[in-house]
């Protein structure tokens, strides 16, 4: 097909506001999917998306359609993720695109991230195309929707779709701007075969399978590719497109998007915004890849049968192809054994990464509380990062410890404003400024220590604006902070897989919380158990594991109480002497439940 008939889209939307329905639509009307296989979420493939109804990974799909000037166009379309620990995976999609569909909700309007996304739009230079989905709902407010458009994303109203993906409005609307707006594929002239991968997957009998945009040149089976970063050279044993399963096909062209099964067996080899060319034939100049994306938390990961080691570490690397946002390395606890450091985006990242590895590998794991990357700076200059409170240097030779801030976007109704503020000082933020964007919602900028937002900030928010805010966020600079570790002792001794890096004013309250857990965990032992929250050699928060007791006096009967009162104090001395030289071994199971709880 003639390059200038293929049109490279995404669909790019704040969460839930109906880009995997919209794609259902599109998929249907160009009869790339039939009536009988058509099923909800189409593109959503894995469980776990099905279940959390959100898109975790974006998926290609090549559909054709004949417009209303009779000509017959290729369209590749990129369904992407909403949520903002996802906006990785959305930019990857938007530099394999010239044109982008940006979808708002009738009824809630341009939210925190419909603003992030458009803007990564705009910094690609794509031709964006406005349309307000759910105009069905009871609910819709068109006039405002336009409005935000205008005044917050300077978008002129006369451009803006009206659809509803879930009647089928407007569908024949949004494919013909498609065809009219989106400019052919870029790039289409150069000389040499430049390919761009996106994405990849691993398949235990094919191998690693590479997801691709061709930008130039043609590539079939039987050639010889290199991948340009390295200078691997390997054999192309099949190409294919999307549609939405894979499809074999002879050859893949200029602006065309599909897949490159290669003899390339190692998870490792190939790197996600590489750029592949033919191995006799190189190009010159690679195209521009992604800017490599820094974890923002870290946490541990430890199988909970040391036999299942191996298995995990087969796992995180599988999930690492196709996953460049993820990264880990080995590490070993003294109450957990053997696992990994692993860094993830947000927190959300870390569940689906986590739930991804438990069901996609079956491996039952335990996972630390999440920390961040500190930066610790030493008498005599020296500065380091540390993202495990157990690398820690001694507090006598820090001069300062800096934590790292973000600025985050709020989006919320004006009657929650006062809620919302006592939110973000009781996390040690700050708020900006204040923008009114209509009569009932406003949006808060605000700077907050990314380690305050990273355990109940987001649910917290959702439940006191009664769901209707929504929050985007950037990391920020890192700033000066009084943090300490904080170690938790059992009968005396530290356990590693407890400690942790908190604000002084914060490390009573949060010592407290997690030795009354203990306490109530850990199982009775045969004397009476101090578990201290400690900082340095202070301790600031205690609560007791009881005893055992035996009923010694159970075979007096009345008689003179001075002979109970013997039996008692025996029991006493035997105790306290077995305190002395007894060892507690916490079990496994209560590791489990406190960590879980966190």
């Amino acid at each position: 097909m003639d390059v200038s008939l293929k049109r490279n889209f995404c669909i790019i939307a704040h969460v839930d506001h109906g880009k995997t329905t919209l794609s259902d639509r599109l998929l249907e009307h160009t009869h790339t999917v039939t009536q009988r296989e058509m099923k909800d979420q189409m593109l959503d493939s894995m469980d776990l998306e099905k279940e959390r109804g959100i898109t975790i990974k974006s998926h290609p799909v090549t559909m054709h359609y004949t417009a209303k000037d009779g000509r017959l166009y290729q369209l590749n379309l990129m369904d992407t993720p909403g949520h903002v620990d996802f906006s990785y995976e959305v930019s990857r999609s938007l530099a394999a695109c010239e044109g982008a569909v940006l979808l708002i909700d009738a009824a809630q309007g341009v939210e925190a991230q419909t603003v992030a996304n458009a803007h990564l739009a705009f910094a690609q230079k794509l031709k964006v195309i406005p349309v307000i989905n759910k105009i069905d709902l009871p609910s819709a407010n068109l006039e405002l929707c336009t409005r935000q458009l205008e005044d917050i994303l300077t978008i002129p109203a006369e451009e803006v779709i009206l659809a509803s993906g879930k009647a089928g409005i407007g569908i024949t609307e949004i494919l013909e701007a498609i065809v009219a707006r989106v400019p052919p594929p870029r790039w289409a002239d150069y000389k040499g075969t430049r390919i761009l991968v996106f994405d990849s997957k691993y398949d235990s009998y094919r191998g690693v399978i590479a997801h691709v945009r061709v930008f130039s040149g043609t590539i079939k089976a039987g050639e010889m590719m290199m991948l340009m970063s390295t200078g691997q050279k390997a054999e192309v044993r099949e190409v294919g497109v999307f549609r939405p399963k894979m499809e074999p096909d002879v050859e893949l062209g200029p602006g065309d998007v599909g897949y490159i099964v290669s003899n390339i067996r190692a998870t490792e080899d190939i790197k996600i915004g590489d750029t592949i060319t033919h191995a006799n034939r190189p190009a010159t100049a690679m195209l521009p890849g992604y800017k490599e994306v820094h974890p923002m938390v870290y946490c541990g990961l430890y199988p909970l049968e040391t036999q299942d080691y191996e298995k995990l570490k087969a796992a995180i690397a599988r999930l690492r192809l196709n996953d460049s946002a993820f990264v880990y390395q080995p590490e070993t606890s003294v109450a957990l054994g053997f696992g990994f450091r692993c860094g993830f985006l947000g927190l959300l990242h870390m569940e689906v990464i986590q739930e991804r590895i438990r069901r996609e590998h079956d491996v039952d794991i335990i996972s630390t509380y999440p920390s961040v990357v500190y930066k610790v700076k030493v008498h005599g200059g020296e500065t380091s990062e540390v993202d495990n409170p157990i690398n820690l240097p001694d507090p006598a030779s820090i001069e300062a410890i800096y934590e790292p801030t973000i600025t985050a976007s709020i989006h919320l109704p004006n009657t929650c404003l006062g809620d919302i503020l006592n939110l973000i000082m009781e996390k040690r933020g700050a708020c900006d400024h204040t923008d009114t964007l209509d009569a009932t919602r406003v949006m808060l900028t605000c700077t907050l220590p990314l380690n305050e937002v990273l355990v109940d900030f987001n649910d917290r928010l959702k439940s006191l604006t009664r769901g209707y805010g929504s929050m985007d966020y950037e990391l920020g600079a890192y700033r000066v902070a009084d943090l300490v570790r904080m170690d938790i002792l059992v009968n005396g001794e530290p356990v590693d897989a407890f400690a942790s890096i908190v604000h002084r004013s914060k490390a009573e309250g949060q010592g407290r919380v997690v030795c009354e857990k203990l306490a109530a965990i850990i199982p009775p032992q045969m004397f009476k158990i101090a578990v201290q929250a400690a900082i340095g050699g202070k301790i600031i928060a205690r609560d007791n594991v009881r005893a055992m007791r035996k009923d010694v006096t159970a075979k007096c009967y009345g008689g003179d109480i001075t002979r109970k009162k013997k039996l008692l104090e025996k029991q006493r001395k035997g105790k306290k002497k077995m305190k002395q030289i007894g060892k507690v071994s916490i079990p496994p199971d209560a590791f489990i439940q406190v960590l879980k709880n966190n």
